[in-house]
């Protein structure tokens, strides 16, 4: 695997950006996207078998989009003892850590009139689950039960069929653990249109979410303002912070099982110990060729290194030792904190309860994981009792200093409505 080193000096976010540019930008296929998502339009049914049929079963005809709820209890009855107690493990954290999220309605109270803030979930909401490299019953776990908690009354999720013409077996059997309503096999581009618009088949739903391949992502932007998404996750991304004295073997485990994710991803270790960083570089060089990139950092601290995870604002952030641990509450831009030795990214990516579907690319800055506040929306309930006449006289002017008299005149009719009480 290709590992650079690089040393930060003077200038976080110049190393961040040369560190992001070691991941060059995709080809841009929006022109194809928006094909697909035009056809799909006009189409339905017919377009998304036609580009299943294409992209993922390489010729063969493709299964009914459907699957039968009898499909899902075969798929559930077949899963290992030990893979569906993980998965039941997982559920149960999962589950728990989106419950602590969810909030109350809360209530402002001012003299004459008060402000309720509330919140209500989606009708219907979509979880898409890749396929294509590997199956992910870890991904149906956190959007199918983190939809669930945040109240939405129907949960479909999407993955895209194998040359067989079907979806994974470990696949399926999670969405009937999760509690899944319905289960498609679409993929790619048609499967997010299908589901942006919906289809004879398909029902048009309210928000989806989950990660995919850029031609996913690249629907999911097109198709915004009609549906809500999450965000744009793309590859994978990893920094870890260590001190010189951290188990490097742990450390290098950590950056190699992130590499797993394949073309795109991008591992980086950054420390104050030239020592364990030439070990480091030496493995991941070492590695087997995954498509992933990776790099070290000579930093001249702990504090310098935390300039630099600001700035680079990773999807997944691990501090291992005793100096960076004490960085944690100093984080503010990270997809998912990691703290300490025992605390590896993975644990993340199936078990430990927190989300795995993470901003990416930097876009931690302004994103989060995905949460049950993704399935729900913010309102506003207001009450105005006393102080309309009050509230009238004070915004009244504003409103005409808009250029908006008719706004003025229904804000002052309460004030004669008051007057005749």
């Amino acid at each position: 695997m290709r590992c650079e080193r690089f040393e930060l000096t003077d200038d976080p976010t110049g190393l961040a950006a040369a560190l992001r540019a070691l991941v060059p930008a995709p080809e841009s296929v929006r022109d194809a996207v928006a094909q697909i998502i035009s056809a799909v339009r006009e189409e339905g049914d017919q377009a998304v078998d036609r580009f299943t049929r294409e992209f993922d079963t390489h010729g063969r005809e493709p299964l009914p989009l459907a699957v039968e709820i009898e499909d899902l209890a075969v798929a559930e009855g077949g899963l290992g003892r030990a893979v569906r107690g993980g998965l039941e493990r997982s559920i149960a954290n999962v589950r728990r850590v989106a419950q602590a999220a969810l909030r109350e309605p809360a209530t402002v109270p001012f003299e004459g009139h008060e402000v309720i803030l509330r919140e209500a979930p989606v009708a219907r909401a979509a979880v898409y689950v890749p396929g294509g490299r590997a199956p992910y019953p870890s991904t149906v776990v956190m959007g199918v039960l983190t939809a669930r908690v945040a109240g939405v009354g129907e949960v479909i999720v999407c993955s895209p069929p194998g040359r067989g013409g079907d979806i994974d077996a470990t696949v399926l059997g999670a969405c009937a653990l999760a509690g899944a309503s319905a289960v498609y096999r679409m993929g790619g581009a048609q499967a997010i249109a299908a589901l942006a618009y919906g289809t004879g088949t398909v029902p048009a739903v309210d928000v989806i979410v989950g990660p995919g391949n850029l031609y996913v992502q690249e629907a999911k932007r097109q198709v915004f303002g009609s549906v809500g998404i999450d965000g744009f996750a793309g590859p994978s991304d990893l920094m870890v912070i260590a001190d010189p004295d951290v188990d490097p073997e742990l450390v290098v485990l950590d950056l190699l099982a992130q590499a797993e994710h394949g073309h795109g991803t991008l591992v980086v270790a950054a420390s104050d110990s030239p020592e364990l960083l030439d070990g480091l570089r030496g493995r991941l060089s070492d590695a087997a060729e995954t498509g992933a990139t990776a790099a070290v950092v000579d930093t001249p601290g702990a504090g310098e290194a935390l300039k630099l995870a600001e700035a680079f604002a990773p999807e997944h952030l691990e501090l291992v030792g005793l100096q960076a641990e004490k960085l944690a509450a100093k984080v503010t831009r990270a997809g998912c904190v990691f703290v300490g030795e025992r605390s590896g990214t993975a644990f993340g990516d199936y078990i430990a309860g927190s989300n795995h579907v993470l901003p990416t690319a930097g876009a931690a800055r302004f994103a989060s994981a995905l949460s049950p506040s993704h399935f729900r929306r913010s309102f506003s309930e207001v009450r105005i009792g006393d102080a309309a006449a009050e509230l009238a006289r004070a915004a009244a002017p504003v409103a005409r200093a808009e250029g908006f008299e008719l706004h003025a005149r229904s804000m002052e009719a309460r004030i004669r409505d008051n007057a005749r009480r």
